[in-house]
């Protein structure tokens, strides 16, 4: 057997060298340069030892003395409206104290006005005795309580949907929701007017992205059409490659409804926040139960942050209490908005955007005064105007380097069901003569 080794080793050296001798000058020129390469690598040193100059003590505090570290952040002016805020003193319900004054509120987004309910604060109180503060633990590790799945329970029948799952923060809820369906590789179609928290849920998914017009079904037809377009010329691909659309109901952007009977007609995913309606905090989807359960394994925001207060979850499940036994009120919600959008019209020097219907309603500079700082100085001033008169209201804030599409500067109206018709008009007179005294 050593003998057959022997020979077979002479075989494979007799091989290698014939192969040597009839390959290619190029291809023997190639590999001895690699050669060369590789053992220059192993015995090269990466810096030279004579190379470096020993400073004296002296010369070192000079160098120091003379760096000039780079900000960590870029340089804020101390003016930025960030960092000069309205202070708020007490609950932010129908009459709200700011900066000591009291002023009627129009900036809170407390729609139906259940944020000082008293039969919601009395569930949430009850709660607090028997629950304690908060939960210390995600819903996997003992932050689970019994509340959450009755409010789970409740969200899903009042949606009219299979299930429903909470999370403890609104703006992790869709930033969480997106990515956890939508992959690299996949395609969304999303409007270009959707708010901050869709735009980190699609970052976070590395989709590929697809922006239509506002509200332009139109465009998002295009859109499809183009796809079909691309699919047809790699039906590979196009089997393997999941698609999404992505609008929102109320565009807070914008205070425009998505069309959605023109949009599409089986939805398999509704998320909200229960911050608004529900005077509570955090947010839900709801759907069906094999599209929500994926979320519970992995929804970044459900799997690793601590659960909802069970006093909150308590609070929420009373306000929906409230909303089913008294269904009327969002009958007289939308008769207020479409008040204050009448009164609203014709303001020298502001544009109403919105629907006549949608509780928040967004006022624009009809023409721009030079830059966006100039006009966002103009409308603070049409806001203080107002706040020092008894009506308090509030502009639109953007992070101006992170939007896709960055809205223009603009003060947001919000209308609740506590506001009186006499205060709806004097809100409106007020700010037609604060626009003619700021911009005229």
């Amino acid at each position: 057997m050593a003998a057959a080794a022997s020979v077979g080793q002479q075989w494979v050296l007799v091989e290698m060298v014939q192969a040597f001798y009839e390959a290619p000058a190029y291809h023997l020129i190639l590999e001895g340069i690699l050669i060369l390469w590789i053992i220059r690598l192993i015995f090269s040193k990466t810096y030279k030892l004579q190379e470096r100059s020993d400073l004296t003590p002296k010369e070192k505090e000079e160098l120091i003395e003379e760096w000039q570290p780079e900000p960590l952040v870029p340089p804020v002016s101390k003016d930025h409206p960030a960092l000069n805020y309205n202070i708020v003193s007490g609950p932010p319900t129908h009459k709200i104290i700011v900066n000591g004054k009291e002023c009627i509120n129009f900036a809170s987004f407390n729609f139906l006005g259940l944020l000082d309910n008293e039969k919601v604060k009395s569930a949430a109180q009850a709660s607090l005795k028997k629950y304690g503060v908060g939960t210390c633990g995600p819903r996997g590790f003992y932050g689970t309580f019994d509340v959450h799945l009755e409010l789970e329970d409740r969200l899903a029948k009042f949606m009219r949907t299979e299930e429903a799952i909470i999370y403890s923060y609104g703006f992790a809820t869709i930033a969480s929701a997106i990515p956890a369906y939508s992959k690299r590789g996949d395609i969304v179609f999303v409007d270009e007017a959707a708010c901050f928290a869709i735009q980190k849920g699609l970052q976070a998914s590395r989709s590929n992205i697809k922006l239509f017009k506002h509200n332009d079904m139109t465009d998002l037809e295009r859109l499809l059409k183009e796809q079909e377009t691309e699919d047809q010329k790699n039906p590979r691909k196009a089997r393997v490659t999941r698609r999404f659309i992505v609008v929102e109901g109320l565009y807070m952007n914008t205070g425009d409804i998505c069309p959605l009977p023109e949009l599409i007609d089986d939805i398999d995913l509704i998320s909200a926040n229960m911050e608004n309606s529900l005077a509570s905090i955090g947010g839900f989807c709801c759907g069906r139960s094999f599209i929500i359960d994926h979320q519970r394994l992995s929804g970044q925001g459900y799997c690793f942050s601590a659960s909802l207060p069970p006093l909150l979850a308590a609070a929420a499940i009373e306000a929906l209490n409230i909303m089913e036994d008294n269904p009327d009120i969002f009958h007289t919600l939308r008769a207020k908005c479409e008040r204050i959008h009448r009164a609203l019209q014709g303001i020298s020097g502001l544009n109403v955007v919105g629907e006549s219907f949608s509780p928040a309603l967004h006022l624009r500079l009809e023409d721009s005064y030079g830059s966006r700082e100039n006009d966002v100085k103009l409308l603070k001033k049409i806001v203080d105007y107002c706040i020092n008169r008894g009506i308090a209201l509030t502009q639109a804030r953007y992070l101006d380097k992170e939007e896709k599409y960055l809205p223009s500067p603009s003060i947001r109206v919000v209308v609740t069901v506590e506001q009186t018709e006499e205060e709806l008009d004097r809100a409106a007179s007020l700010i037609k003569e604060a626009a003619q005294s700021v911009l005229n």
